[in-house]
C-alpha cells in the first residue's frame, strides 16, 4: 500500500515539482531582469564616481565576487569612516520582503540610494551624483541607449539608481545543489540528508523558509534566551520605536552561506560553528551537540550556488 502510494506521488508530482511539498523552493534558473539597464547598473557598482573622495564603490561593502556580503565586520565608508552593522550579502536580495537588517524599505531601488547619500557611506547627494555622471563621457554613451532610458538632455540620479537597483536583480545564485534536490536533478548524501531533516525538526525552518531560504519575515535575535541589546545596531525598533522590536531583525538567507562569514548584525559569529551554537543558545534556549552542529554545516554547503551570470558578461 505504501508503494502504491509512492508510485501515485511520484506520478501526480513529478520530480521537478516535489519541492511544492517542502518548505524551501529553489531559485528560478534564468531570472527575469532588463538586461540592457543591468549592464549599466553593473559599470556603476564597481565604479568609485558615486563616492564623495571617489575611494569606494557599492562593491567596496558587497564582494560580488565572492559572497555578495563583506568579509569585514563593518565597512568603511568615506574617509575611512566605519559603519554601524555587517554588510548583508547583494545576492538573491531582490527575494527579500524588506531590505536591510531592519527593514526600513521595501525595493531594491530604494536600497540602492541609501548607501549614496549616507554620510556614513558614499556621502553624496542628488545634485552631485548627476554633476559626475553627466560629465562622463563613459556614462554618457551608456545612458544614450535609446531602448533603455528615453531622455532628452541629461542622465538623472533616478536612472542611476534604476540601473543599480536592475543590476541587483540579475544576482541570483541558481543551481546550488540543494535546488538541484529540490528538483529531482540530484540526491543529497546520507549525511546531508540528516543535516537538512535535523534543521527542519530543530525548528531553522520556521525562520529559514522559501525560496530564499529567509530573508521574508522579521525575528527577534533572543528569543528565549535574551540576546545583549545594542543601540548602536539598527534593528526594526530603530524604525518603529516599539520596545518589543527591539533586537527584532530581518531573518538573513541562508543561500552561499558558508561563504558569506562573519555571520549576525554584530559579525559577533565568525564561523558556521559559531553561528548555530549561538542560534541554538538564545532562539531554542538550549545547546545542540558537535555532531548535530557538523550534520547542519554539511546541510548549508550544499546551498551555495553558481556565481549569478552577468558576472560572467
Amino acid at each position: 500500500m505504501i508503494c502504491l502510494l509512492f508510485v501515485c506521488l511520484t506520478y501526480l508530482f513529478p520530480a521537478g515539482l516535489l519541492w511544492a511539498r517542502e518548505p524551501i523552493e529553489p531559485l528560478p534558473v534564468q531570472p527575469e531582469y532588463d538586461q540592457q539597464k543591468a549592464a549599466i547598473g553593473k559599470v556603476l557598482f564597481s565604479d568609485p564616481i558615486l563616492s564623495q573622495d571617489r575611494s569606494i564603490s557599492c562593491a567596496s561593502c558587497h564582494n560580488i565576487f565572492s559572497s555578495g556580503a563583506d568579509s569585514r565586520s563593518v565597512s568603511l565608508g568615506v574617509g575611512g569612516v566605519a559603519g554601524d552593522v555587517q554588510s548583508p550579502t547583494v545576492f538573491n536580495s531582490r527575494y527579500n520582503f524588506k531590505q536591510f537588517w531592519n527593514g526600513r524599505v521595501d525595493s531594491l531601488k530604494e536600497q540602492a540610494g541609501e548607501p549614496v547619500h549616507n554620510p556614513a557611506e558614499m556621502a553624496m547627494d542628488k545634485e552631485k551624483v548627476e554633476q559626475r555622471i553627466n560629465a562622463s563621457k563613459k556614462y554618457q554613451v551608456l545612458f544614450s541607449n535609446k531602448e533603455c532610458y528615453q531622455f532628452s538632455d541629461s542622465i538623472t540620479y533616478d536612472m542611476v539608481i534604476e540601473a543599480i537597483a536592475e543590476f541587483e536583480k540579475a544576482l541570483v545564485t541558481p543551481n546550488s545543489k540543494f535546488d538541484r534536490y529540490l528538483r529531482g536533478e540530484e540526491q543529497l548524501s546520507q549525511l546531508e540528508a540528516s543535516g537538512y531533516q535535523l534543521f527542519k525538526n530543530l525548528g531553522c525552518v520556521t525562520c529559514h523558509n522559501g525560496v530564499n531560504i529567509g530573508g521574508n519575515s522579521f525575528q527577534k535575535m533572543g528569543t528565549i534566551i535574551p540576546y545583549a541589546y545594542k543601540e548602536v545596531y539598527p534593528d526594526r525598533y530603530s524604525v518603529t520605536q516599539k520596545e518589543y522590536h527591539k533586537n527584532v531583525f530581518k531573518v538573513p538567507t541562508l543561500r552561499n552561506i558558508a561563504l558569506s562569514a562573519p555571520y549576525f548584525h554584530d559579525a559577533s559569529a565568525k564561523t558556521l560553528d559559531d553561528a548555530i551554537k549561538a542560534m541554538s543558545h538564545h532562539n531554542l534556549g538550549y545547546p545542540i551537540s558537535d555532531q548535530q552542529v557538523k550534520k547542519i554545516i554539511i546541510f548549508l554547503n550544499t546551498l551555495t550556488g553558481d556565481k549569478p551570470a552577468i558576472l560572467e558578461q
